[in-house]
């Protein structure tokens, strides 16, 4: 009797072992649609953002973010793909409600002073780049809890990305717009 007791309890682990398996590689693939449905939410908005900028760094800051913004998208969708997964059909709210108040932004901003439209773009910016780094951070964890190595590499690489931009945000700012607002 108690050999049957151990091979239930056994079967049932191994059952909870794969259900947990599963729940974690839905976990994942959420995390990465909604990191997807971000970036092709800030690729329609990113050729806005640039048309706005005043400052010529500011505006090449931007084209270039956009294209890579547009690679890092296209690789969130492949693993997505690669992990079974559609990467449509999801939206980000989070980044929609972000990316809303940087159309306001602009909007708001289309006859202040150079600087100040400049100043305002950049926090929505950043804003974003905030958003996308905790979005990458969780998401490369739940990588690592399914073993997705793969993932792990290209949620780390993003990641530093969005980190480098955020870094240049604020460089552009120290350097453009502060000095300008000053005189």
């Amino acid at each position: 009797m108690a050999t049957k007791t151990a091979k239930t309890a056994s079967s049932k682990a191994r059952l909870q072992e794969q259900d947990n398996a599963e729940v974690l590689k839905d976990l994942y693939l959420e995390q990465l649609r909604d990191l997807y449905s971000a970036e092709a939410q800030a690729v329609k908005v990113l050729p806005r953002m640039t048309k706005a900028a005043k400052s010529d760094k500011l505006r090449k800051a931007f084209e270039t973010h956009l294209k890579q913004t547009t690679r890092q998208r296209d690789d969130v969708e492949k693993l997505i793909t690669n992990m079974g997964g559609k990467a449509k059909g999801h939206t980000c709210k989070g980044m929609q409600g972000i990316l809303a108040e940087g159309l306001e932004t602009i909007d708001k901003h289309k006859k202040s002073p150079p600087m100040i439209a400049d100043a305002a773009l950049i926090g929505v910016a950043q804003r974003s780049e905030h958003y996308e780094i905790s979005g990458y951070g969780t998401a490369r964890t739940v990588a690592e809890l399914v073993g997705d190595k793969n993932g792990m590499k290209v949620l780390d690489r993003i990641a530093q990305e969005e980190g480098d931009t955020d870094k240049l945000l604020t460089s552009l700012a120290q350097e453009v717009v502060m000095p300008a607002l000053v005189k």
